[in-house]
């Protein structure tokens, strides 16, 4: 019986298909090494460029992987690490800043996995039988991002197993801290060989106190250059991957939006600072963007035309505006997305529209602290550099069995 030709065409792509699967089947995930993903919290340009970290920079200096690239907007925590951590944007993962107000038009703190709308890289790596490991300074990572880990760490929730192999937490508030965070790290590159990709989360409360050329900033990451040293010797076949969330800047006043609105007789439902947080003793709840919610989207022309008055509002977006220019999920953001000037940040006040901040006073939330390291050691396969332009784009390498 002769088989038509469109059979055998039909054949031939399952059979490559098939071979191909098998092929993807046998790779190991990064050729075999353990990935080290660290997330410093803060890390931006300016503390990189000025950070005296003989270990990093001398093997960075041996052609290994370091390029400036851009984090995401608003330039907050939750937003940029969900995004490291999944390899999408917040238009994909849902996660849009620390708080957010959500259907029932209530301030939601994003803190619960469920919010998070994109796989992340542990289920990612789960679906290949390969074993993660979460550890983070701060408690709402580790509820947030826990989602396919096999190990999940956090200082903040630490049990009497852990106390015993690390020693006691250090406060949230402290450089000490990320110290702890990273030692459970390098126990775990000791211990626990099984565990093929380990994800670290530091605090960025140093970089809030002290400015990146400050002599206790210098002490602080020379100790994360020694630990970072640690890890290597532990686990001298890890490929070691470095990038932060956002850079953070000396701010000098902060405005209340609804207050200030309402000296030019203008009223709105609310002014929300993706920034706001629990760690209040970080920043005050204070960014440099602002999500404004309108009471009737008639209001729009006459609020924005109000925003605009106001000084140290550089910028003022309606929400299909903001969600193109920064892929962000529309239903998680203000009706209008206000940005602030270099030394603007906006959040809640309890009697006045302004205030003065300190010379110390550090933060970030706005365009001005985009700029984070993407650092690359011990890597196997690698694509061209123009690959990296986001700090999310560690995620999407890694999970891409091309480069197994």
């Amino acid at each position: 019986m002769k088989i038509p030709a469109r059979y055998f065409t039909v054949l031939i792509f399952l059979l490559a298909g098939f071979i191909t699967h098998a092929q993807n089947s046998s790779k190991q995930f990064n050729g075999g090494k353990r990935v080290v993903i660290i997330m410093m919290d803060g890390f931006g340009m300016s503390y990189f460029n000025n950070a005296p970290m003989p270990w990093l920079k001398g093997m960075l200096a041996q052609k290994n992987f370091v390029k400036p690239v851009d984090a995401l907007m608003p330039t907050v925590t939750n937003a940029n690490n969900t995004s490291i951590c999944t390899g999408t944007f917040p238009e994909v993962n849902g996660i849009s800043g620390n708080f957010f107000l959500n259907d029932k038009g209530q301030e939601e703190y994003m803190e619960d996995k469920s919010l998070v709308l994109a796989p992340t890289i542990f289920e990612k790596l789960k679906a290949d039988g390969i074993k993660s490991a979460l550890i983070s300074s701060k408690k709402k990572s580790t509820t947030l991002l826990c989602r396919g880990t096999d190990i999940v760490v956090s200082p903040e929730t630490a049990d009497s197993s852990w106390i015993n192999k690390i020693g006691t937490p250090p406060t949230i508030y402290s450089r000490e801290v990320n110290y702890w965070s990273m030692k459970a790290g390098i126990y775990l590159l000791k211990n626990r060989p099984d565990i093929r990709c380990l994800y670290i989360h530091t605090t960025d409360y140093p970089m809030h106190t002290w400015a990146p050329t400050d002599s206790n900033s210098v002490q602080h990451l020379q100790n994360i250059d020694a630990l970072l040293k640690q890890i290597n010797e532990a686990a001298p076949d890890a490929t070691i991957l470095i990038t932060a969330d956002h850079d953070v800047n000396h701010k000098s006043r902060c405005i209340d939006l609804q207050k200030m609105l309402l000296q030019q007789q203008v009223k709105i439902k609310l002014a929300l600072s993706p920034e706001k947080d629990k760690y209040v003793k970080h920043h005050r709840g204070f960014g440099g963007a602002a999500y404004v919610y309108l009471n009737d989207a008639s209001d729009e022309p006459s609020v924005i035309k109000a925003l605009k008055k106001i000084n140290g509002v550089e910028n003022v977006l309606t929400r299909a505006q903001a969600a193109a220019k920064y892929h962000l999920p529309p239903n998680r953001i203000g009706d209008l997305v206000v940005l602030g000037d270099p030394t603007t940040v906006f959040g809640d006040l309890e009697n006045q529209p302004e205030e003065d901040l300190p010379a110390t006073y550090r933060s970030h939330g706005s365009a001005y602290e985009l700029k984070v390291p993407v650092i690359i050691l011990n890597a196997g396969k690698m694509p061209t550099p123009s690959y990296f332009k986001n700090n999310k784009d560690l995620a999407i390498w890694l999970a891409d069995k091309k480069y197994w």
